[in-house]
């Protein structure tokens, strides 16, 4: 039998929370279940990754190509693992309108048997009608059954039921009722990543213990067993690029930054770098470092304690004057500034970057971007990325960029990736891909800064001040 793959006729369904609880029970169950999702979604996975103890990974046929879609999939699902990868919005929405980028694409494409979740709130006989639409919608996408959700009363289940037997052949999989504690959890999942939750674990039980009690489990995870592994024309991302040995990299991961993709930290560790993993909110700025990430996450949340661990911001400031190869992501981007302002307090940061961050009330860049490198002044290369924030800049002077925006709004809805000594930051979050090696990109430039220190070269004798204009 096919994996599952858990979807919805429309966002906030339940999706996340009925594919965590399931993880969890399968752990009760000492099943393997691998958790994947699709999209270029962060917190979803902390989520899902928290609920099988398993890491998540994200499958995107935005930013990967179909090959790359089957061997994520493929190479992280043993023989004897069960698999669930959780969709995103609508099982047939996507950006494409022939829908070759939905969730029932990439179900058909892995061969994933779809667990319908339906919110039910409101409705009881037009649920069989929803459910046959989209059951007929795309005949090839086959179903593993459906989830009644949000179900207000025993009335209310009745009547669905009845709808439900007297004009669909869905399978039901189960009737979770409507319930305070578990509408607090949804509400907690998209907003707070699980490492930021105090009582993460206790929430993802509450959901399995519903699970156990109001869904025919046993049912469902016969049809969580993968078909054996499809062949795709091409392997994973690999690259000949030559690096520093040792290459000592550093990766801040903690509750300010812990947005970077599962499949790049094993790329890292494929490559043989020495991964360092470091918390600006807590740590000493250590020494010996070829370069640095720092990823997404939520800075603004953590102002007051980034803020205050001074030394750590110093040390990195030099560090950037003194050469160090950086790659900043949105997060990254806004800590490497003067300071963030969240509308009462201004609270200092790195001021590599000679230059505020002011946070808004509504998403000023939300959803998938493509962007051309510039490169002698002319834009070449279609990158596709993905941006999500809530803030703008304020620069001293303009800076320069490594990117112009084709699609979304980067810095200020024409450029992204500030560019300065051996820093690029972007409001862009990039994944590594054939189409977007960007481990690449990062090692190479810190080739170039180690032959350039060896052979005593300003390698940015132009631009390896700390930028101020």
């Amino acid at each position: 039998m096919p994996g599952i793959m858990v979807s919805a006729p429309w966002r906030s369904s339940g999706k996340t929370t009925v594919s965590m609880g399931l993880i969890r029970a399968a752990c009760r169950r000492q099943l393997a279940l691998q958790p994947f999702k699709k999209g270029p979604d962060y917190i979803d996975p902390l989520w899902l990754g928290a609920a099988g103890k398993l890491p998540c990974y994200n499958l995107d046929p935005y930013i990967q190509s179909t090959d790359e879609v089957i061997d994520t999939y493929s190479s992280n699902v043993s023989g004897n693992s069960l698999a669930l990868v959780e969709g995103t919005m609508g099982l047939h929405d996507g950006l494409a309108s022939d829908g070759t980028d939905s969730n029932a694409a990439i179900a058909a494409l892995l061969g994933l048997s779809v667990v319908l979740v339906v919110d039910c709130r409101g409705m009881h006989r037009t649920i069989a009608a929803l459910i046959n639409g989209i059951q007929h919608f795309d005949p090839d996408v086959p179903f593993a059954g459906v989830i009644l959700n949000r179900i207000r009363s025993d009335r209310h289940r009745q009547k669905i039921a009845t709808a439900m037997a007297d004009h669909s052949d869905m399978r039901v999989l189960g009737c979770l009722p409507d319930s305070s504690e578990i509408e607090v959890i949804e509400r907690e999942l998209g907003l707070t990543p699980a490492p930021d939750c105090d009582h993460a674990d206790t929430s993802i039980d509450a959901v399995a213990d519903a699970l156990e009690q109001h869904c025919d489990l046993h049912l469902l995870f016969d049809h969580c067993v993968p078909q054996p592994a499809k062949a795709s024309n091409a392997q994973l991302v690999s690259s000949a690029v030559a690096y520093p040995q040792p290459c000592r990299i550093g990766l801040c991961r903690d509750a300010a930054f812990h947005f970077t993709y599962q499949d790049d930290r094993d790329e890292l560790h494929r490559r043989g770098v020495e991964v360092v993993e470091l918390s600006p909110l807590a740590d000493e700025f250590p020494d010996n470092l070829h370069g640095l990430i720092i990823g997404g996450g939520f800075p603004e949340r953590h102002a007051k304690t980034l803020a205050a661990n001074s030394r750590f911001r110093r040390r990195l400031k030099t560090a950037i004057a003194n050469g160090l190869v950086v790659h900043a992501e949105c997060a990254g981007l806004m800590y490497l500034c003067r300071s963030i302002h969240d509308g009462a307090v201004r609270y200092p940061m790195v001021s590599a970057i000679e230059a505020d961050v002011t946070l808004q009330k509504k998403p000023v860049g939300r959803g998938y971007v493509r962007l051309a490198e510039q490169v002698g002044g002319a834009s070449q290369v279609s990158l596709p990325a993905h941006e999500f924030h809530h803030s703008k800049i304020t620069f001293d002077n303009p800076p320069e960029y490594q990117y112009s925006v084709k699609r979304g709004y980067g810095v200020d809805g024409e450029h992204d990736g500030v560019r300065f000594a051996n820093v690029i930051a972007s409001y862009a979050h990039f994944r590594h891909t054939r189409r977007t090696p960007w481990i690449d990109w990062f090692l190479a430039r810190v080739t170039a800064a180690e032959a350039a220190s060896r052979a005593g070269v300003d390698q940015h004798a132009n631009q390896g001040r700390v930028y101020n204009g």
